[in-house]
Formats: structure tokens, C-alpha cells, sequence
């Protein structure tokens, strides 16, 4: 089956009830999210106890995966109407994780479109486990920031980018390096440089960790190059990591219908889910139930997969809880 075409469609009356924006509703999630963020960073900022401390960063570093999430919406256009919003809201919210918009908009859109299979730029975790193999995996998921930040802001623009796109490229990296530079040296004028850099990068590491349990549980051991459907998962989690996140854990109807917002996801999934069941398609109940998993696994080969689906096939089936 092509990893390039939807798995299962719905009617166009269905889909149509499902595309519509928010714009209030979700202008005010945004400002939330930043405004908890910034009342966090604010805590550690005036704290004494290094528990506070710690704990605040965490929370920064969760919180900074909602931010994210928001940016994946971007990337699809279907956070704010306006494509010039979303392009905005991409680039600014990059600008503390040092990472190109454009260049994350392209791989991600190349990874929907091929997507668990061998095109797939996001595919890493399948290979020969030779060692190569071994320190990629691994490595992402203790050191994920510094790969993603080399892999888009000189990896794939290298490898893929037309002079158009290593012009705006160029025009984001020069725009975050001002950004780093007016930071830096206004606190080192105030004296309080190691301060900064503490509240700026701690979360980062966090949001690093988080993003890379994400990222690997959305496809690990989900059947290679056999479609949309097929090869994602869907983790149910629970509602208020749907919440912080925007529902990116549903992710099996975001793959099939990318253009759904985040809040319709839920309904999605209630309108696929005979179609999720038909596919055998993958629905968990945990990021940290199928990471831990992962982790002990290491990385993938087909032979590996395909005793690993089996032994899935072979266990009850986890059912969906009601939704709301």
C-alpha cells in the first residue's frame, strides 16, 4: 500500500464539519499557555529553594511542548486562517529554540507525505541496528534539542533546500542570532548573564526530553510503509496532557486528515475508530508506557517489527474508553 495516500476518507460533509477555525478560542489558549509559561519562569526566576527551581524548569519545559504543538498546527496552516499568521507564530516561537520554521515545515510536511516509509525524513528509528543505528536513537533521546537544532538549521537545509528556501532560511537565522544577541548582552550589562541562560536553557532540556518521548512514541514499532492509517499511533493519554499538548496524541486521525484542528481531533478519532479497528491500526494508553518500551528495544529493524506487531496481534485488543 503507498504511504502517500489516505488509508480511509471521510464524506465531504463530515470532513467540512470538522476544518472550521476558532480564532477566539484558540488566540485565548495561546495567550494562556504563554502567560502560565512566563508566571513559571518568573517563579524560578525569584525562587531560593532549589526544588522550586527544578520543579519550575519541568513545568517550563511541559509547557513549552504546548508551544510547540501550537507551531505544528502552524506548519499545517490550520492554526490561524491567515497563512501569514501561522508563517509568524512558526517563526517567532522558534526563536528561543534556535530552530528554523522553514526548515521544520518542510521535513514535516515530507514525513506526512511519506509518511513510515523509506522516503520518510523522520524514519530514523528503522535500520539495520548496526551501531550507527544504536547512537542515533539514543542519542536523540538524550540529546534531542542539539540534534533537531543541527539537523534543521544545517542538515536538511544542506541536503534539500531550493535557493528560495535558503533565502528565508538565512533571513530566520539571522533574525534569531540578533534576538540571542540583544539577550545576551543586555544581561551581561545587568550582570546576570548565568541567570539568564539558566531560565532560558534548563526548560530546553526538559522540552527535550518530552518531545523526544513524543516524537518516538507517534510511529515506533507501527507497520513500515503500509499507509497513514496503518502507521501511526494513537495514544489516549489522558485529558489534561490532551489539553496542555492540543490533542497531538490523537494522532492517527491528524495523519489521515492533517488539515482538522487540533480540538476536532477527538471528534475525528469517534468518526474513524471503525476504520482505526479494520486497520488493526495502534492505539495505546501511555507516551510513557510505549517509550519505555522503546527505550529497552532500541531500534528497529522489519524483522524486529514484524515479531513485535505479531505478538500485539496475539494480546486482547485495548479498546477506546468512551468519549466525551
Amino acid at each position: 500500500m503507498s504511504s502517500g495516500t489516505n488509508d480511509k476518507r471521510l464524506t465531504p460533509e463530515q470532513l467540512q464539519s470538522l476544518t472550521g477555525f476558532r480564532p477566539v478560542m484558540t488566540t485565548a489558549k495561546i495567550l494562556l499557555f504563554f502567560a502560565l509559561l512566563a508566571t513559571v519562569t518568573a517563579l524560578a526566576w525569584q525562587s531560593q529553594s532549589e526544588l522550586t527551581d527544578w520543579l519550575a524548569y519541568a513545568a517550563a519545559g511541559y509547557l513549552w511542548m504546548s508551544i510547540v504543538t501550537f507551531m505544528h498546527e502552524a506548519t499545517h496552516n490550520i492554526l490561524f486562517e491567515a497563512k501569514w499568521k501561522n508563517w509568524a507564530f512558526g517563526v517567532v516561537t522558534m526563536i528561543p529554540l534556535m530552530v528554523s520554521y522553514i526548515a521544520f515545515k518542510e521535513d514535516h510536511l515530507e514525513h506526512h507525505r511519506y509518511n513510515r516509509s523509506p522516503k520518510d525524513p523522520d524514519a530514523f528509528t528503522m535500520g539495520k541496528r548496526g551501531v550507527l543505528d544504536f547512537v542515533a536513537f539514543y542519542a536523540y533521546v538524550a540529546f534531542g534539542a542539539l540534534l533537531t537544532f543541527l539537523h534543521f538549521n544545517l542538515i536538511y537545509p544542506i541536503k534539500y533546500f531550493t535557493a528560495r528556501q535558503w533565502a528565508v532560511h538565512l533571513g530566520e537565522a539571522v533574525l534569531k542570532v540578533g534576538c540571542v544577541w540583544a539577550l545576551v548582552t543586555w544581561a551581561k550589562q545587568q550582570g546576570m548573564l548565568d541567570e539568564v541562560l539558566e531560565v532560558w536553557l534548563v526548560p530546553v532540556f526538559f522540552f527535550s526530553l518530552l518531545n523526544s518521548m513524543r516524537f518516538i512514541a507517534e510511529h515506533y514499532e507501527t507497520p513500515w510503509d503500509q499507509g497513514k492509517l496503518a502507521g501511526t499511533r494513537t495514544v489516549i493519554s489522558n485529558r489534561v496532557n490532551s489539553f496542555f499538548w492540543n490533542n497531538i496524541n490523537w494522532h492517527i486521525g491528524h495523519h489521515l486528515y492533517p488539515r482538522v484542528p487540533a480540538y476536532n481531533l477527538v471528534k475525528l478519532h469517534a468518526l474513524i475508530e471503525p476504520d482505526i479497528a479494520a486497520a488493526g491500526a495502534i492505539v495505546d494508553k501511555s507516551y510513557s508506557m510505549v517509550f519505555a518500551k522503546a527505550l529497552l528495544r532500541g531500534p528497529e529493524t522489519r524483522e524486529r517489527l514484524e515479531r513485535a506487531l505479531q505478538q500485539r496481534r496475539d494480546r486482547p485488543v485495548v479498546t477506546t474508553p468512551t468519549l466525551a
